[in-house]
């Protein structure tokens, strides 16, 4: 009975919350849709930075940084600029049509709700409290004791230790104007954190787990399967000398399975809302061309958010380290934990590559010199 008595008082204590009224949220870009944001935003990215690389490349900007001499561009690729900004564009009309029914299936995008939902976070923060005493007592501590103590000097930890008893925080919100117990500031900010930061990240961490997942074995069963290898991948291998806006030039098959479902169903998994998708395939869509810049660049921060970088991705393009490498976008944690990350000295098998390519392009410059 006591304990009954107890949990109805503690009950009352719960900060009341608040009343909320959805309305549709007002988009990102005043007059243009967020849906179409969702879905022209990841191609302008991969345009915008391709153009940057592309402009350093064309003229030579850096050589001192490049993975590859003009001459292996020239020499050593099997595609030509044409047909890989081509399949690249097929590949994002498929992107676009993807976005598209993703945002059909979305509901639609309210807000309103954030309060209530940060209150409900200070609330399950406020209930969690009360295991405070019973584990401090675990720990041959008096949480009562302490919290009468502290009660004057430091009043909200002593409400906290005392199982989140703050009968000092009363707010005026109650029907009639009456007073109701509030939460404590380090409550308000806490859930606030929580709902604004920390699941936002987890969400955003569980996308990138997803899609590094399929993509290295979905990857590495294109290479272990000679027909899907011959079939499908090996139009992306024929670049071996990559460049950003080589990034997406993939049989379209290949392209929508990989790249398009993989990013579209990681959103789904993480249960992202329609701004936190875009930031997504913005992201990967920018990592996805830095790994194929053909560039280390030192100052280029992508570069250095994991090992998996576009030194990293260039060996998986060279005809001996085709084997090796397969962890793309973000993170080479596969490639290590199955052992198929590329080990030993590559400066031997570039320095080769790199003086056939110059033998051969001086051979190509003599025959149409003889020729003329």
């Amino acid at each position: 009975m006591a304990d009954n008595i107890t949990a109805s008082i503690a009950a009352t204590e719960l900060p009341p919350l608040p009343s909320y009224t959805l309305v549709e949220r007002p988009d990102l870009i005043p007059g243009f849709p967020d849906a179409l944001l969702s879905i022209f935003a990841p191609i302008a990215a991969y345009w915008v930075v391709s153009l940057f690389f592309h402009v350093i490349d064309v003229y030579d900007v850096w050589p001192q940084y490049r993975l590859h001499t003009p001459a292996e561009i020239a020499q050593r690729n099997r595609a030509t600029r044409y047909e890989v900004f081509r399949d690249v564009i097929v590949q994002q009309f498929i992107q676009a049509g993807m976005s598209f029914a993703l945002d059909v299936l979305d509901p639609p995008q309210m807000m309103g709700k954030d309060d209530y939902d940060v209150a409900v976070w200070a609330t399950r923060i406020r209930v969690a409290q009360r295991a405070l005493p019973t584990i401090l007592s675990v720990l041959g501590l008096n949480a009562a004791a302490i919290s009468k103590n502290m009660s004057v000097s430091h009043p909200l930890l002593a409400g906290a230790l005392a199982g989140g008893h703050y009968p000092f925080l009363t707010d005026l919100a109650g029907p009639d104007g009456s007073a109701v117990p509030a939460f404590a500031p380090w409550e308000s900010v806490v859930a606030k954190t929580i709902y604004h930061v920390i699941i936002p990240a987890i969400q955003f961490i569980i996308a990138v787990v997803f899609l590094d997942t399929w993509q290295y074995f979905l990857h590495r069963a294109m290479h272990i399967n000679k027909w899907l290898y011959s079939t499908f991948h090996s139009r992306h291998h024929r670049l071996y000398v990559p460049y950003a806006y080589g990034a997406l030039y993939n049989h379209p098959f290949e392209g929508f399975l990989l790249d398009t479902l993989g990013a579209g169903l990681a959103y789904k998994v993480a249960g992202m809302t329609q701004r936190q998708g875009i930031f997504f395939w913005v992201s990967s869509t920018v990592k996805t061309v830095d790994d194929h810049c053909g560039y280390s660049l030192p100052w280029d921060p992508i570069q250095h958010i994991s090992g998996n970088n576009a030194a990293y991705h260039d060996i998986h393009h060279q005809s001996w380290g085709i084997k090796t490498n397969f962890s793309q976008p973000f993170f080479t944690f596969w490639d290590a934990f199955c052992g198929t990350m590329w080990k030993g000295d590559t400066f031997l098998k570039y320095e080769r590559t790199r003086n056939r390519a110059q033998e051969t392009q001086a051979e190509t410059r003599k025959e149409s010199a003889k020729a003329q």
